[in-house]
This record gives C-alpha cells, sequence and structure tokens, in this order.
C-alpha cells in the first residue's frame, strides 16, 4: 500500500508547476488551530458564506451538526470552498451535538460559544495562547443550544455600536476568523498544519484537482505490485 505522502508526490505530476506552486504556498497559510463547528444552520447560503470565509481566512475544518436541519452536499454555492476544506458531519441521532462536543474536547479544542452571555469576551480580547479553539455557530431562529451553552469553556462576541442586536452568522463568523487569524499570524504561535496534517490536506487538494485520480492512483497501487 502506497503511502499518502507517496501518493501526493505522484499526483503532482498531473497538474501545472503553477498549480504545485499554489499547493506548496497556501498550505503553509492553512491550520487547524482554529476550526469553526455549525450547529444546526437552517439556510444553506449561511452555511456556504462560512465555508468560503474559512477557505479564505486559511482555516481547514468545519464541523456540520445536522440535528433538525440537513447539510446540503448538492449546493453548487459552496461546492467551491467546501472541496478544498475538511469537513465533518455529525448526524444520525435526534441530538448530534453532544457527539461533536466530545470529539473536540478529545482533540484539545476549547470550547467557544458565539454568543452573549454574562462572561462574554470581546473577540480582539480573546486569549490565543491557551490552546486551539473551537468556536460554535448556533442556527438563525435560536442561536446555540444549551448543551453548547453548558459545555462552553468561554464565551466571544464582536462588539457592536448600532441599534441592531445581533449580526448575521455569516458576518458573525467572517469578523471573528479575520481577527483571530490576524492575530495568530502576526504572534509566535504554531499555529500551522503539522507536517502530518499537511500530507492528509495536500492530499485531499490533489485528488479534487486531477480529474481521474481514483484510476490514476488504482495503476499507481499496481505499479507497486
Amino acid at each position: 500500500m502506497r503511502t499518502e505522502q507517496e501518493k501526493v508526490e505522484y499526483l503532482k505530476n498531473f497538474v501545472t508547476d503553477e498549480k504545485n506552486a499554489l499547493f506548496s504556498r497556501l498550505i503553509r497559510e492553512r491550520t487547524e488551530y482554529v476550526t469553526l463547528v455549525l450547529e444546526d444552520l437552517y439556510q444553506s447560503h449561511n452555511q456556504s458564506a462560512v465555508m468560503r470565509t474559512a477557505d479564505c481566512m486559511g482555516v481547514q475544518s468545519v464541523h456540520i451538526i445536522e440535528n433538525r436541519n440537513k447539510y446540503d452536499v448538492t449546493s453548487t454555492v459552496s461546492q467551491g470552498a467546501r472541496e478544498w476544506l475538511t469537513l465533518h458531519r455529525y448526524r444520525g441521532e435526534k441530538n448530534n451535538t453532544p457527539a461533536a462536543l466530545r470529539q473536540l474536547r478529545q482533540q484539545g479544542y476549547r470550547i467557544i460559544a458565539t454568543t452573549p452571555h454574562s462572561r462574554d469576551t470581546l473577540i480582539d480580547d480573546l486569549d490565543l495562547k491557551k490552546g486551539k479553539m473551537a468556536f460554535f455557530f448556533g442556527t438563525e431562529l435560536t442561536g446555540l443550544s444549551e448543551d453548547v451553552i453548558r459545555e462552553a469553556d468561554e464565551f466571544v462576541k464582536v462588539p457592536m455600536y448600532g441599534f441592531t442586536e445581533s449580526l448575521n452568522v455569516s458576518v458573525c463568523a467572517a469578523l471573528i476568523m479575520y481577527s483571530v487569524m490576524q492575530r495568530l499570524r502576526e504572534s509566535d504561535l504554531d499555529w500551522h498544519l503539522s507536517p502530518e496534517e499537511e500530507v492528509k490536506v495536500a492530499f485531499q487538494w490533489y485528488k479534487h484537482a486531477v480529474k481521474a485520480s481514483g484510476e490514476i492512483l488504482e495503476r499507481f497501487e499496481q505499479q507497486k505490485s
């Protein structure tokens, strides 16, 4: 069985030098230090907007909790972004939020709720040095569930100075990602992908970029045997 690194090196032969250089540059800007969690979002265009912003900001993973509202995998609106992201879907149970919380904690993430709370912190004041961050965004109708509110380690908000009391969820996610990623890039924290994570992400990208990558990799395996 070929390793993923071997497969990546082989697939590089099937794209242009410019594409190889682009992948090499962009992968150094990706992070798993920050991840986004969309809990039961109703509007597919909000999901798509968050994914596009995550890609633009270099946030590699997006977690999608599907309780009442299902993620539309056929949507063409988010297709341009989601192919470059690592999506984690939680579904199958009536309440999939606890499973998402458990998995993220096992991966060492702080649970950060983006909702007004008595203990909330302005996003620009959030301590980035305390470890990896999973930002939870709730449904447009009722916000985050009690499960998330109860389990959250921290609460953050975006400062607002107008009469409107809340931001659209995709706008809120964009402002938070921009603040956090800009500060991380200016810090001395190690927020980049690990070498192992780089290989996994690169393999995903090349499989998407190379037409008939499945057949090409199958022939590559046969060469070894």
